[in-house]
């Protein structure tokens, strides 16, 4: 079987209109995390779908463009840092996802959904663990999550060049924490992980 999910069937299951479902955004210090949902056309293939963070920048922007083109239904939601503090992450990342199949278009009959577990909503869904890389849609989802989060921390970057955004993306890499150490928390950074919540007291105590 080849590991990339566009040489799998788009759909799995007769008589059904099947939605992938997958997030991006749940490790970040920053930013809101995003969902998408996708409804492909069988008529029309897309070749090189694959779990987005298998793919360099260049050939997910393409793709996310192909996917919006060609997709029967497609929808892009997110949860703010305020609703990821307040409810956690996973709550958030579950709440995303749902806002994405309800943003959808056309309604599927059944979401499938990378990972674990599976958001609560009308829709029937069904959680395939590492599904972004075996199920077509999800692969699409996961490019369609990962490109609209990038372009948001690139807005973000704009905002705040000190934390240098553009280039971790809000992930705890070893920049941005030192970018942290030397300009401390931002608006958008997630208050209730642990090396910003740590940060934070600090401050309080000092």
């Amino acid at each position: 079987m080849s590991d990339t999910a566009s040489s799998l069937p788009l759909f799995s299951y007769d008589n059904e209109i099947i939605c992938g479902v997958d997030e991006a955004g749940r490790g970040p210090l920053a930013g809101p995390v995003f969902a998408a949902a996708v409804i492909l056309d069988p008529a029309r293939p897309i070749a090189g779908l694959r779990d987005s963070k298998k793919l360099n920048e260049k050939k997910r922007d393409a793709l996310a463009i192909e996917i919006k083109q060609h997709a029967l239904a497609w929808a892009i939601a997110e949860c703010s840092e305020e609703e990821i503090d307040t409810l956690n992450i996973l709550q958030a990342s579950m709440l995303a996802m749902r806002r994405a199949v309800e943003a959808l278009q056309v309604t599927p009959t059944l979401a499938l959904i990378d990972g674990n577990r599976c958001p609560k909503m009308t829709v029937r869904a069904e959680a395939i663990i590492k599904g972004d890389d075996k199920v077509a849609a999800i692969s699409a989802a996961s490019i369609l999550a990962k490109t609209a989060r990038d372009a948001l921390l690139m807005q973000l970057h704009q905002q705040y060049p000190q934390y240098a955004f553009d280039q971790h993306k809000g992930y705890p890499t070893a920049l941005h924490m030192a970018r942290l150490q030397e300009h401390g928390v931002s608006p958008v950074h997630r208050k209730s992980y642990a090396p910003v919540k740590k940060l934070l007291a600090t401050i309080v105590s000092a």
